[in-house]
């Protein structure tokens, strides 16, 4: 029984925004088409980017972009991110040094720190198929097959399997340049923290706080006619290799940081992304490891059933685990300006009911917009949420542990209700929530009378009778000659 109207939901959990910014050419082996540091040291940037000018696109130092076209925006990450996500041309692109001598990029020295996570890839889990391109993360100049140009780029494959630092000049001499690599196996909306450090020594990059590679000294790089055209974020120039994924806090420098102070920036900024509500949610969906275990307990279940999930077949490969989360989720437009969106849970028990929940927003807390109640799945299996408005929705998953016994799910009483599973179960007039939300009813409306029988919710509950059907004053027929409503 769904207990909350179905508001705007629309695309779910684990997609975000489209969009875009500009993207690079090459691969390591062969081409592609066409704060204070530790030991003392502080560190200021160039520049940086927190996206909150999605309008303008502007720097965090108010520097205009050069050019964007087709660029989105997400709310998931710390505060808003960039969307490059497109299947038209996309691209974000900045100059390199700006017109009052202000620089924002330096190729032959310096540090490149951002968080990055895959949005439109092939597969939501580890090890997929990835953006499909040799997609650009961080790109200057553009890639040519005679080195004729000069080009400086961090990109991945077309697996989404390794990333790599490749540079050329524009001397013709010097080619193909590979300066590190390094696998990965991302998960779609899991964000991580890419930092790259190089200088005429050495070249090195960090993952999520860990040094992952390191290379030769950067000696091959494009010269002033190439960066004169500027530096994308995302994508390269022309739009074409796009990253299709979702950057925040962008951060450049003009000198190589040290592992120190990169492992203390992940290490701080990792918690704050985990405290908020949107990527507490992000990590439940993609990382079985953080979402929530479950604990069933035996007893009566009074929200339950299949709700608005439109059972599609089983899962063609399944997830064992304590801990369930949505895979494999799609949203499909229909002519009639509605979308769908199908998901897959996975993880978790045979046989245990998991509770889903939808919201136009990734509200949490008392404060927050309550979520509506779509209905149980079972892991395993593919559900379909049909005939939702085309807005932006998320998805969140509920185990069956019911801390109380009063028949609601922690999840139900969190998300839906806004009420403890810890705290007290009942009004001021004994009445259960659980009865509240079994019947549709809002847990503070005890003085109400929906049905307009004469019997307020309160008594409708003591008396037994229906609290959303009228059903007059017959009910007192078999009451004695003394009865008195309460």
């Amino acid at each position: 029984m769904k207990t909350s109207s179905l508001r705007d939901f629309c695309f779910c959990a684990a997609i975000v925004a489209v969009v875009v910014s500009c993207s690079f050419n090459a691969v390591a082996q062969a081409p592609p088409g066409g704060g204070g540091g530790s030991g003392g040291t502080t560190y200021t940037p160039l520049n940086s980017w927190s996206f909150h000018d999605s309008t303008y696109w502007t720097s965090d130092h108010t520097n205009a972009p050069v050019s964007f076209t087709n660029l989105d925006f997400s709310y998931l990450g710390l505060g808003s991110s960039l969307v490059v996500d497109t299947n038209i041309p996309a691209w974000l692109k900045f100059n390199v040094v700006e017109t009052n001598g202000m620089t924002n990029l330096t190729v032959n020295q310096g540090s490149v720190l951002f968080w990055f996570a895959p949005a439109s890839w092939s597969s939501t889990n580890a090890g997929g198929t990835g953006a499909g391109e040799y997609g650009r993360l961080f790109e200057a100049g553009s890639y040519t097959t005679n080195s004729n140009y000069g080009w400086w780029s961090l990109y991945f494959d077309p697996a989404g399997t390794n990333l790599y630092f490749s540079a050329q000049t524009n001397d013709n001499s010097s080619g193909f340049t590979t300066y590190l690599s390094a696998p990965i196996s991302w998960k779609t909306n899991y964000f991580h923290f890419i930092a790259l450090t190089y200088s005429a020594t050495n070249t090195s990059l960090y993952l999520d706080g860990a040094l992952t590679a390191s290379g030769s000294g950067v000696t091959v790089y494009p010269g002033q006619n190439a960066l004169t055209n500027g530096f994308c974020i995302g994508g390269d120039s022309t739009g074409t290799y796009q990253s299709h994924g979702l950057f925040n806090n962008v951060q450049t420098y003009n000198v190589p940081m040290d592992s120190g102070t990169i492992a203390d920036i992940y290490s701080r900024t990792i918690t704050l992304f985990m405290l908020s509500p949107l990527n507490m949610a992000m990590w439940s969906f993609n990382n079985a490891t953080s979402s929530p275990s479950y604990t069933p307990i035996a007893g009566f279940n009074a929200i339950s059933g299949q709700g608005n999930l439109l059972w599609d077949g089983y899962a063609s490969t399944c997830s064992y685990d304590t801990n369930i989360w949505i895979s494999n989720v799609a949203a499909t437009h229909a002519t009639n300006g509605t979308t769908s969106i199908t998901f897959t849970i996975q993880g978790g028990a045979d046989g245990v009911p998991y509770d889903v929940f939808a919201n136009s927003i990734l509200s949490a807390g008392t404060n927050g917009i309550p979520w509506a109640w779509m209905g149980q799945g079972y892991h395993c299996n593919t559900y379909t949420i049909a005939n939702l408005s085309s807005s932006i929705c998320f998805l969140r998953l509920g185990t069956p542990q019911d801390t109380s016994g009063y028949g609601l799910t922690d999840a139900y009483e969190w998300l839906v209700l806004h009420i403890s599973p810890y705290g007290s179960q009942t009004d001021a007039y004994g009445v259960p929530y659980a009865w509240y939300a079994m019947n549709g009813l809002s847990i503070g409306s005890a003085t109400q009378d929906p049905d307009h029988d004469g019997l307020l919710n309160y008594q409708e509950y003591f008396y037994g009778t229906k609290p959303i059907v009228s059903e007059g004053f017959s009910i007192w027929i078999s009451q004695p000659a003394t009865s008195e409503l309460p």
